[in-house]
Order: structure tokens, then C-alpha cells, then sequence
């Protein structure tokens, strides 16, 4: 058993966790750094089930921690891409509005991109979408050029290989699950299923089970992390070319969701989805996947209730069509009335960790906590991923100003 002493401990092998291990060993050359991952592999959960989107900024609260890092973020993802040879393509995307009714949604969303100063957006008309995507029907779309893909599993994996790299006593451990966190003087000793591991700071980027740690590191929270599983249908082969670029419906406001969308994908393909269902297991990624942990802490949780209470009618929606083909297909002739049930077929799954408060309120924007010298990224939902060297930025910053 494991019985061992490093200057850093970094929990979780998620994207955001390999990027603050990497944006530490670059300003700490000679500390130790461990990376510690439950999975045999990194970017098992949200790192490798999302959509691979590298977003643009445009969505979000200007001067909020996501308008200010995704951009941040999108920048150097794109620099370390090319420099390390990662697969990318910054294809770009078209925000759709299909009825009358969304155009002034769609252009707050176009207010907000020019607040965040989101590169070369402007304005397509109906004609200049068919241009664009000629089986796609809107009165009014938003052009957002910066849009892009990437393989974020390779940007992990490279990750991993730069830190190891730049320092030969840091490492990453798999198979390693965080049992029980103690303090012992200025020191966290973190007891997992390989032994202890002990060190002056540890950071906590464990995205659907965030909240857990923080409870085992005696962290009062004023939220909780509830599952909502993501099923994504893809195209077929011979309806791909349907699609060239990203394209996304002019999403409801009252949700951090984006809605059902077209996506595509890095290593070819084109996804359609996700929709977004709560789910009985924070890592089930089938319909049928269930926890009775999950969902005790879930269903016992009072905000989650309130939540429901609140979107009980889109709750009913999205899980009809969770189990229906028909109704997903559905949803997605809004943008494109052309498509059938043949030319999409069951996809992957991902869920989301959303953080959830006492009201039954998502929240919306990242959420990073210290406590006992110890750092939590509590809430870190889309775009985590296009914003990791950004978010890595601010957890090293927070490190420094100890």
C-alpha cells in the first residue's frame, strides 16, 4: 500500500483536473504533483462524453467567470492544439431561430457575444442560412465563426504526458478512489483504496462526485450535484452530409441548457442532442441505470424537489422523449424538417453534474471553494471543457494567494 508524501494532490482525471496538474508543474517545475483517477483510464465521464464543442463565449453573462474563461480558455485550447498536433476544427456554428417568437431571444444572445467581444458573429438571413446548411429552415440565425471541435480524450491524454514529462517524480495513479481526507497539522493526508497520500495542498476537480469530496473534507455546502443524463442519436451514414458545420435552436432562457442540437464530430460523424433527463445514477449512462445512492441523495435533497416542482412540464417533455425516438426526431424538425427516424440511430450518453441549490436553482456559473487549505471546484458545467486552461489559470492564482 501506498504510504507517500507530494507537494501537490490533484483529485480528479477530468479535463479540468489534468489541466490544473498541468498549469501547476508548469509554474512549479520541481514540486510534486499526483493526479488521482478512480477510472482505469482519464476523461471516463464528462471530459469524454461531451460533445467535443469547443464553444465561442457568445451564451453567457457578460463578466462571468464562463464569459470571461471560455474565451480565455478557447484561445489557449486552440494554441496548445496546434502545438501539440491535437485534432481541431474550427468549423463554426449557427445558432437557429425557427419561429417569429425566438428571434428577440436569439438577438439577446447576439447582444451578449458583442458584450464578450466574440469574434466576426453577425446576423444570416434566411437565404445566407441555406448557404450555409441547405436542409436547415429558419427566419434568423446568429454566424459564429470561432466555433470548433476537438478530441478533448487527447487533449488529456497529452496532458498527462506533459506533466510527467516536465517532472519525473509526478504521476498520474488510475484505479485510485478517494476514501476518507484528514488533516494533520499544515498537511491533508488523503486515504484512498492504494494507501495514503499525503500533501500541503490537495485540489478537488471530481465533477459529478464533487460535492462527496467536499463533504469528506468537512466542506459546508450550500448546494448539490444532481445527474442529468445527456442521450445523444447520431446520423447515418447516408444522411451526414445533411449537416456542415454545428448547428444549434435558439435555446429557453430559463435553462443552462442548450437544447437538442447538431453536432459535428472530430473523428467524423455528425451527433444529434442531447436531450436532458434527470437521472437515477450520477455515472449510468443507460436509460435503465440506477443507484440507490444516487437517488437517495438525490430525492432527499430539498432543492431537487423544488427544481421539479418548478419544471415539472419540461421535465415530462424531455423524458418522453428520452424513450421516445419519434419525439426526439421531433425536436430536431424544428431545424430541420426534412429528417425521418431512419436517418438518425441511437448514439452514446453523457450526464451532466449540475449543481443544484436549497431553492431548487441551478447554478449557473463555475463554483470553486477553499477550505482548510485545500481548493474544490464545486460547479463546473459547458464550457468547462473549452475553458480548462483558463479555469487551471484561476485555480493556480488561488493556490498563489494562500
Amino acid at each position: 500500500m501506498l504510504n507517500k508524501k507530494y507537494d501537490f494532490i490533484v483529485v480528479g482525471a477530468g479535463i479540468v483536473g489534468l489541466a490544473t496538474a498541468y498549469k501547476l508543474q508548469l509554474k512549479f517545475p520541481k514540486k510534486s504533483i499526483v493526479i488521482l483517477e478512480k477510472e482505469a483510464k482519464v476523461g471516463m465521464h464528462q471530459t469524454g462524453r461531451n460533445s467535443g464543442v469547443m464553444h465561442s463565449g457568445i451564451y453567457y453573462t457578460p463578466g462571468s467567470y464562463k464569459a470571461i474563461n471560455c474565451k480565455n480558455g478557447r484561445n489557449q485550447l486552440i494554441e496548445f492544439a496546434k502545438k501539440n498536433e491535437i485534432k481541431h476544427d474550427i468549423c463554426g456554428k449557427v445558432i437557429v431561430a425557427t419561429k417569429q417568437e425566438d428571434i428577440s431571444v436569439l438577438e439577446d444572445i447576439y447582444a451578449k457575444g458583442i458584450e464578450n467581444e466574440t469574434e466576426g458573429i453577425r446576423f444570416l438571413n434566411s437565404e445566407e442560412i441555406k448557404e450555409k446548411e441547405p436542409f436547415v429552415e429558419a427566419v434568423k440565425a446568429i454566424w459564429v465563426p470561432t466555433a470548433g471541435i476537438i478530441d478533448y480524450v487527447a487533449v488529456s491524454n497529452k496532458l498527462v504526458e506533459l506533466v510527467e514529462n516536465l517532472n519525473s517524480k509526478s504521476k498520474l495513479l488510475i484505479n485510485c478512489k478517494v476514501e476518507n481526507i484528514s488533516s494533520k497539522e499544515n498537511e491533508t493526508i488523503v486515504h484512498t483504496s492504494l494507501g495514503n497520500l499525503t500533501a500541503e495542498k490537495v485540489i478537488f476537480c471530481t465533477g459529478l462526485q464533487s460535492d462527496r469530496n467536499a463533504e469528506k473534507d468537512d466542506l459546508k455546502l450550500d448546494m448539490h450535484i444532481v445527474g442529468f443524463r445527456g442521450d445523444y442519436y447520431e446520423l447515418t451514414d447516408e444522411a451526414s452530409h445533411k449537416i456542415n458545420n454545428l448547428v444549434y435552436p435558439v435555446p429557453d432562457p430559463k435553462y443552462p441548457f442548450l437544447g437538442v442540437h447538431f453536432t459535428r464530430m472530430i473523428n467524423g460523424g455528425v451527433e444529434c442532442g442531447p436531450n436532458a433527463v434527470f437521472t437515477f445514477k450520477r455515472e449510468g449512462y443507460k436509460r435503465t441505470s440506477f443507484s440507490f445512492r444516487d437517488t437517495f441523495d438525490a430525492l432527499t435533497f430539498g432543492g431537487t424537489w423544488k427544481l421539479f416542482f418548478k419544471n415539472w412540464r419540461k421535465g415530462i417533455d424531455e423524458y418522453k422523449r428520452a424513450f421516445s425516438k419519434r419525439l426526439f426526431v421531433n425536436a430536431l424538425k424544428h431545424m430541420m424538417p426534412s429528417i425521418t427516424p431512419n436517418d438518425v440511430q441511437p448514439s452514446r450518453a453523457g450526464v451532466r453534474a449540475q449543481a443544484i441549490d436549497y431553492d431548487g436553482n441551478m447554478v449557473d456559473d463555475f463554483k470553486i471553494m477553499k477550505h482548510n487549505g485545500n481548493i474544490h471546484v464545486l460547479n463546473a458545467p459547458s464550457p468547462a471543457a473549452t475553458s480548462c486552461l483558463a479555469i487551471a489559470d484561476e485555480i493556480v492564482s488561488v493556490v498563489l494567494n494562500k
